[in-house]
């Protein structure tokens, strides 16, 4: 029986779970470089920060889950996506370039462009194990046929 999919729902997901994964690992470095907090102080402070950074993941996650859903119907999106995540860890790049400038030092690409690694690496999972959009794409193809 076919699995029915909502996009906010799970977009949801996604998003909690990487705004996690990247959460503890900023605070993670943070905490190992013997500065605890100070990535969070310089973006905003702990409350600021971990507010945008949770409400920005999760709209992030809603919106690559909703096209991940499309992209099973228009496989033709799927260059959409990943010319956007590529925009996306640009962005993260020189933002790491930014922060390692004016307070981070050279620990920011560990802990930014590391952390959005991190989050990469959780999505990725999390979309392959639960839209098995490759095998999909198969079935679509050999129906073609």
């Amino acid at each position: 029986m076919p699995r029915t999919h909502d996009s906010f729902r799970e977009g949801a997901t996604l998003g909690l779970s990487v705004a996690t994964g990247i959460w503890l690992w900023i605070a993670l470095v943070d905490v190992i470089a013997g500065r605890p907090f100070q990535t969070f102080a310089l973006l905003g402070g702990v409350l600021v920060f971990t507010a945008l950074h949770y409400v920005l993941n999760v709209a992030y996650g809603i919106a690559t889950v909703a096209v991940v859903h499309r992209a099973a119907r228009e496989p033709s999106l799927l260059i959409g996506v990943v010319f956007g995540f590529f925009m996306m860890e640009f962005a993260f790049v020189m933002l790491t370039v930014l922060l390692s400038h004016v307070g981070l030092g050279a620990l920011a690409w560990v802990r930014i462009l590391g952390g959005n690694l991190v989050g990469a690496v959780i999505a990725f999972l999390l979309l392959v194990r639960s839209h098995p959009l490759a095998a999909d794409l198969r079935a679509a193809d050999e129906d073609d046929e």
